[in-house]
């Protein structure tokens, strides 16, 4: 989809030359020639982007962008505003009012394209990343986390003590968050449990470090998802351009003052945690799906895939492995006479005896009321069977606690199939098998439970 920018200027010629160059770049260009047209435009259309002049004739610039934020339906537009090179302190009070950047013109095309590509990209995560947990939560896999923020960690890295010196002093009792000074050595050390946003010098260890060390944070695990602003002499440098299109989140310059960093600061950081609740939320979400709540093993929407892969695996390797249906007995007679919450009790602790005993890369899921699935991989019948007596006795031998300070004696019964990956394909699919295993289950049933019954093909 052609991302949409609004251009909002009260010169034509501007407004022309402007949508022609994001026309060449295959954006889609709407034009708006001041305040009243711009809020219209942005309800009707609801662009992606907002690049708008500070000088329109009939509100201030600033104006404008208040009431672009105050509307929910337009409060997540990116705005990049342009003032006049005479004008720079107009730069504060837009960023205050909630423009995301302030551009001094003529700006260099390079420059603003890098900007509208950069500030898209973060609107996208964010969208992509809200719209997945919605989609989670509409389900009822996923619950909204919590808004409550504790202080980040921004983390100035320079190799130059006076540097950080006049960092430190420019943001002295502007910034509620705590404030640490780094090396590149010490950045890199451990990036995930450093910083939640990193101040970087531009001209960290020479010319270009900054840049280089903006690509390691981004390509490694622990710190890509780190916020970054660099620090320049001049934001209409070459490298900026680069910056932005290599992941930095900001620019600023120490001439904007200590106002205008924290500023910058406080918003990416308000950002980076966004981001991260959102992510949570989405992991959260993802864990439900997979996870049954009562027991904390995972359920069949998982255990299905992963007993596939179980089976490819020892086809692929010819490799044998098993499967186990195992089942509580006379549990409706527990749920009857003892409560609801002790039936909850007793699987809550067969699924932990089951998990005790045994190995991590085994699978284990409640795949029904009080029914399990195990599988077994790299795992030959003798041994897969002495595993299942041993489940078996391990139930038995120990009486499990009730809510109400009594305790409890239950078995279990267990329907046992496998073989080789080979043996298996040829005997049937891998829904055959587990069917076996089924009906090993209901013969154990049948011949008195508290058993272990092997399936006609493991015989």
């Amino acid at each position: 989809m052609v991302g949409k920018i609004l251009i909002v200027d009260d010169v034509a010629t501007n407004r022309i030359v402007l949508k022609a160059r994001l026309a060449e770049a295959c954006y889609a260009p709407l034009l708006a020639k001041d305040g009243e047209s711009c809020l219209a435009a942005a309800l009707q259309n609801r662009p992606d982007l907002v690049v708008l002049d500070l000088a329109l004739p009939d509100q201030p610039g600033t104006a404008v962008i208040e009431a672009l934020r105050s509307n929910p339906r337009t409060a997540d537009i990116p705005v990049i505003a342009l003032c006049g090179p005479r004008h720079a302190a107009q730069r504060l009070p837009a960023l205050q009012a909630g423009a995301d950047d302030v551009l001094a013109k003529p700006v260099s095309e390079p420059l603003l394209m890098a900007r509208i590509r950069n500030l898209l990209r973060s609107r996208a995560m964010l969208t992509d990343l809200t719209e997945r947990g919605a989609a989670l939560r509409d389900l009822g896999l996923a619950e909204p986390a919590a808004t409550f923020d504790m202080p980040g960690t921004a983390a100035l890295v320079t190799e130059r003590r006076d540097t950080a010196l006049r960092w430190r002093k420019l943001l002295d009792r502007r910034l509620a968050d705590h404030v640490l000074v780094l090396s590149r050595a010490e950045a890199l050390a451990d990036p995930g449990a450093t910083a939640d946003a990193f101040v970087i010098d531009s001209d960290l260890g020479g010319a270009g470090g900054g840049l280089r060390l903006l690509s390691e944070l981004r390509s490694r695990s622990a710190s890509r998802h780190a916020t970054t602003l660099l620090m320049m002499p001049d934001t209409d440098l070459p490298e900026a351009a680069m910056a932005y299109d290599m992941g930095a989140n900001d620019i600023c310059t120490e001439s904007g003052g200590g106002a205008e960093l924290a500023l910058r600061l406080q918003r990416l950081l308000a950002q980076k945690r966004m981001a991260d609740r959102l992510r949570a939320s989405l992991r959260d979400g993802l864990r439900l799906a997979a996870i049954d709540p009562l027991t904390g093993l995972y359920n069949r929407r998982y255990a299905l895939p992963r007993l596939a892969a179980i089976a490819e695996r020892a086809l692929l390797r010819n490799g044998a492995f098993a499967v186990m249906v195992i089942d509580i007995d006379r549990f409706k007679s527990v749920n009857d006479r003892w409560g609801h919450a002790a039936g909850d009790s007793v699987l809550v602790a067969v699924a932990q005896r089951l998990s005790d005993n045994l190995r991590g890369s085994d699978l284990i899921a409640r795949i029904g009321g009080e029914e399990f699935l195990v599988a077994l991989p790299d795992t030959a019948m003798p041994e897969a069977r002495a595993t299942a007596e041993r489940i078996r006795a391990v139930v038995q031998n120990r009486p499990i606690p009730l809510p109400g300070g009594e305790t409890l004696h239950v078995t279990v019964s267990i329907g046992l199939a496998g073989g080789t990956g080979a043996e298996v394909l040829q005997q049937g699919s891998l829904a055959d098998l587990v069917n076996k295993a089924d009906h090993a289950l209901l013969a154990a049933k049948a011949g008195g439970r508290n058993q272990v019954m092997l399936g006609r093909s493991a015989a």
